[in-house]
């Protein structure tokens, strides 16, 4: 029986004052959608409390999308912190939306982002405080549709048994043909099992339950999905692609929040893709062809989005800004508009070999905060390896121009654990950051009061699936914490400061990157175990993740730093960004040689097979220099 649509704040209400931030449950924040007449109610819900999953530029994209349709209704939804959870499954107030307070139950789908692997645990929270079964196989015929995309929907084979379909690539119009497809097909009384094989036929929409899963000599041990027979399933589904992002809306809407959010600024997403070919990046890889927006359309967005939403801040997204190809048009615009207006302009970092004073200025807004640099690897020889294409001379040289031009501030991200690293690329990574350190002095002068500081952060590299390190084994977790002691006794000058991520989030992570449908056995224990919010420092259990795995017979360590064989159907092999896997393996093989690739966006096509595949290209709107 179908849960009913009412509002059911009167019942969240009285639990405000016994919870922290109580203002994470508040509705009618400025600038959210009004609920439209009409048969079809969607709920895209971020499993992550609010102040995390606001901001999401993804869910705003989507929401807007679907209540810009008639007939058509989107709301939002957060998982509640662990306080508000425990007095609602005590008082029996199930999961509600965030504007009219609905159950989610009585939606007609769910959507959730599927932002990184250590939210899953969360989806399944979030499930069960709606009262909705956990698996596809055990929801009833008027159950809503629960639907899942996002960055990590490329492996979502661990948590395939929970989706009744998952939304490769780009969703703006993919989510709209899904809704509709729903409504018309439940409005024609089809069953569940109908309805689910109508969206299966529909670009880029991925059904798990019309797969079946095969272990055999070909195979790793997840084995590898094909077509239930009879279903007439594509054996790959490719993803969905907008060929022309200008053609979107530039700015998604803005939502202003009633509490302090993590990113509590104007996002605009500027460029979509990246063709600098890292060979660790799977968003670099996934997210192709490259396509900017142009100068102007971006600037008056931005004038637009201030104007509705208030903010001092606006964020120029993309996975790489500076690339764009009218980067320093749309900052010198944006710089010349909004200085005598306080409002100041970013963007999340700065690549070393684009990086110009000129430009720091300008999105500085004359402001002289840090800067950050991701030089990822301590040495040439293992930048080359990556197809990292920045060298020694570049880093040197972007930080003598932002220190000569008024910045002390720097911060360079690293990885860890990266395929062929030797005990010398590490040492290098604080003989990278004391240059750095140096230069600054020999610009400044040496003490405190010169105000010169570098801080590196080393985040342990986890392989993941579509990317040439795909078959790469994890670093194990011991290695890891040696690699790390080393690199703070290789470090003596107080000037640099160190951080580093912890091994055994990453290790969890690592495992369920690659594991297939067995994998959502630990997941689920692990959730069951009280595992939930992974994500945060505070809460994430490690000891809870290795209980599950053992109660499952698992050894993360084993799984996770195993290495597959290049030629082994791989479990993610049936979801496809477009990037073949010919070209893959050749990364792979010219990543051993340390022979890099260049970017096709300023040279010739390197052969990734994503625009024949999907039917697109690169949309450059000027030449990149």
């Amino acid at each position: 029986m179908r849960v009913e649509r009412e509002n059911l704040f009167h019942r969240i209400e009285p639990l405000l004052p016994h919870v922290e931030h109580p203002s994470r449950y508040l509705d009618h924040e400025w600038g959210a959608c009004e609920e439209q007449d009409g048969p079809f109610h969607l709920c895209m819900c971020y499993a992550d409390v609010y102040e995390v999953g606001q901001p999401n530029l993804g869910v705003a994209i989507l929401y807007n999308a679907v209540n810009a349709q008639e007939g058509m209704s989107c709301e939002r939804a957060y998982l509640p912190w662990k306080d508000m959870s425990a007095l609602m499954r005590e008082r029996g107030v199930p999961m509600l939306s965030l504007e009219g307070a609905a159950p989610l139950a009585s939606f007609d789908a769910i959507g959730f982002t599927l932002a990184h692997e250590l939210i899953w645990t969360n989806v399944l929270e979030a499930l069960d405080l709606a009262g909705i079964a956990l698996t596809s196989a055990e929801r009833n015929e008027d159950d809503p549709v629960i639907l899942a995309g996002g960055p990590s929907a490329w492996n979502c084979e661990p948590m395939a048994d929970v989706f009744d379909a998952v939304l490769l690539g780009d969703g703006e119009e993919s989510i709209v043909e899904v809704c509709a497809k729903i409504r018309e097909r439940r409005a024609a009384g089809d069953t569940r099992a109908e309805l689910l094989l109508a969206l299966s036929r529909l670009p880029g929409v991925y059904v798990p339950s019309l797969y079946d899963i095969v272990v055999d000599e070909f195979s790793t041990r997840w084995g590898y999905a094909v077509p239930k027979q009879g279903t007439g399933v594509p054996a790959v589904v490719n993803k969905s692609c907008i060929p022309d992002l200008a053609a979107t809306p530039a700015v998604a809407g803005k939502i202003v929040p009633y509490m302090g959010i993590v990113q509590d600024r104007l996002s605009l997403e500027v460029l979509r893709g990246c063709a600098r070919g890292c060979r660790f990046c799977q968003a670099g890889m996934t997210y192709r062809p490259v396509r900017e927006r142009p100068c102007e359309q971006i600037v008056e967005a931005g004038e637009a989005g201030l104007l509705t939403s208030g903010h001092d801040e606006i964020s120029l997204t993309s996975l790489s800004t500076t690339d764009h190809s009218q980067c320093a048009q749309i900052l010198n615009r944006m710089h010349s508009d909004l200085r005598d207006r306080g409002i100041r302009v970013s963007i999340p970092s700065q690549r070393l070999d684009s990086f110009g004073v000129e430009m720091a200025l300008a999105v500085g807004g004359g402001k002289k905060g840090g800067l950050t640099f991701a030089p990822e690897a301590g040495s040439q020889r293992l930048r080359d390896v990556i197809n990292k294409n920045v060298t020694d001379e570049d880093l040197e040289r972007a930080a003598r121009n932002a220190i000569e031009n008024g910045w002390r501030r720097c911060k360079l991200y690293f990885m860890m654990g990266l395929p062929t690293e030797t005990d010398e690329d590490i040492v290098g990574i604080v003989r990278a950051a004391e240059r750095v350190l140096q230069i600054g002095r020999d610009v400044v002068g040496r003490g405190y009061k010169s105000g010169v500081s570098v801080s590196i952060s080393v985040a342990v590299f986890v392989p993941k699936c579509y990317t040439p390190f795909q078959w790469c084994g994890q670093l194990a977790p011991d290695e890891v914490r040696r690699r790390q002691q080393l690199l703070l006794h290789s470090c003596t000058d107080r000037g640099v400061r160190i951080a580093y991520h912890d091994s055994s989030t990453s290790l969890i992570e690592g495992a369920i990157s690659k594991m297939g449908r067995a994998g959502f056995e630990l997941i689920r224990e692990a959730w069951s175990r009280g595992c939930r919010f992974d994500a945060w420092t505070s809460e994430f259990s490690f000891e809870r993740w290795a209980e599950a795995a053992s109660a499952c017979g698992f050894d993360l360590e084993d799984i996770a730093c195993e290495q597959f064989d290049l030629n082994a159907r791989l479990p993610w092999d049936h979801t496809s960004p477009g990037v073949s896997k010919g070209f893959l393996q050749r990364e792979w093989r010219r990543a051993a040689e340390g022979v890099t690739t260049p970017d096709c966006t300023r040279d010739s096509c390197v052969g990734c097979g994503v625009c024949p595949t999907l039917g697109v290209s690169n949309v450059i709107v000027e030449e990149r220099k």
